[in-house]
């Protein structure tokens, strides 16, 4: 199995392509930095231009994409979240993901069964609205909405789409303070993925295969 996971060089990402790496699946794992196993900045069409020109007439079996940006904490309402900084995170937590689904299709088609999960939070639901983070709510419920239309225009094709709340994990992004380890999130969202299929395409869960509200 052929596993493409973005945002790899740290948190969850890494954790779960160390997992997968295991298991002796092969693992592309995809950051920014030059340390990164395979450069890809997801907003740059360029730069997924390059990666599936790369990867030729492989076949993915699952896309994980992870990486995210979460730029907004601590910002006030009054006076904060500067008009950059909404362009900044759609770009990299929406636009960043249609932009892999979309160079990676050819190659999800060539699996016999192709799976895309997206990491979104339970900060996407609209039923959970306790405040703040503005940019990082909307950028993460635009993910979850991309999700669900992907899921319903590649359902014919046989491609499963998941949109997953991966919990609030100890990690740069979630703090010392978050609830679970990483180890925990992928554990979970790795049984979640594999339960993935065409009865559940759409599903928004959480990392523990709980639905989520919408």
């Amino acid at each position: 199995m052929t596993v493409v996971i973005t945002g790899a060089s740290r948190g969850i990402g890494a954790g779960l392509a160390a997992h997968y790496e295991a298991l002796g699946q092969d693992v592309i794992g995809t950051g920014r930095s030059d340390a990164a196993p395979f450069q890809l900045d997801v907003t740059d069409p360029n730069s997924h231009a390059a990666m599936a020109e790369t990867l030729g007439d492989r076949a993915i079996d699952l896309l994980v994409c992870n990486a995210g940006v979460y730029f907004d904490k601590g910002e006030n309402l009054d006076g904060g979240y500067p008009e950059e900084m909404w362009a900044q995170s759609f770009a990299t937590n929406v636009t960043g993901v249609f932009l892999t689904v979309q160079s990676l299709l050819p190659h999800l088609r060539r699996a016999r069964a192709g799976k895309i999960a997206i990491i979104s939070s339970q900060m996407a639901s609209s039923e959970r609205a306790p405040g703040g983070s503005y940019i990082y709510r909307a950028s993460k419920a635009a993910a979850l909405n991309l999700g669900r239309n992907l899921a319903a225009d590649l359902r014919g094709e046989g491609i499963a789409v998941g949109i997953y709340h991966p919990g609030w994990v100890r990690t740069d992004m979630g703090s010392d303070a978050a609830d679970i380890s990483v180890d925990e999130a992928v554990g979970g969202l790795a049984a979640r993925f594999d339960a993935l299929g065409m009865e559940t395409t759409g599903c928004f869960e959480t990392w523990d295969g709980r639905p989520h509200a919408y």
